[in-house]
């Protein structure tokens, strides 16, 4: 099992930057593929960006080129780097881990972008 914690969320300008965090309770090296997802209200959770234990990236269309994601193997945490912000980005963001064939998912934290 892990359990995993989401900061850095907040409100932000359009064009502005953010960076989530995403700390999990044990060591992440083992843990093959992590990510984020967002949500809007009354739509689904979709895939934000993914990381395999071997850097390996992976990225929604709307995002490329703006968002970065990244692990720290040494911190137990997962990072996105937000940049460029528009209002389409506000969401909830949730960190994901994939283990053991379970999805394990943080609480999630608002972002914001105002126009």
């Amino acid at each position: 099992q892990v359990q995993l914690v989401e900061s850095g969320g907040g409100l932000v300008q359009l064009g502005g930057s953010l960076r989530l965090s995403c700390a999990a309770s044990r060591s992440i090296v083992s843990i093959s593929n992590m990510g984020w997802y967002r949500q809007t209200s009354g739509k689904q959770r979709e895939l934000v960006a993914g990381i395999t234990s071997d850097g390996s990236t992976n990225y929604a269309d709307p995002v490329k080129g703006r968002f970065t994601i990244s692990r720290d193997n040494a911190k137990n945490t997962v990072y996105l780097q937000m940049n460029s912000l528009n209002p389409e980005d506000t969401a909830v963001y949730y960190c994901n881990a994939r283990l053991s064939f379970l999805n394990y998912w943080g609480q999630g934290t608002q972002v914001t972008v105002s126009s």
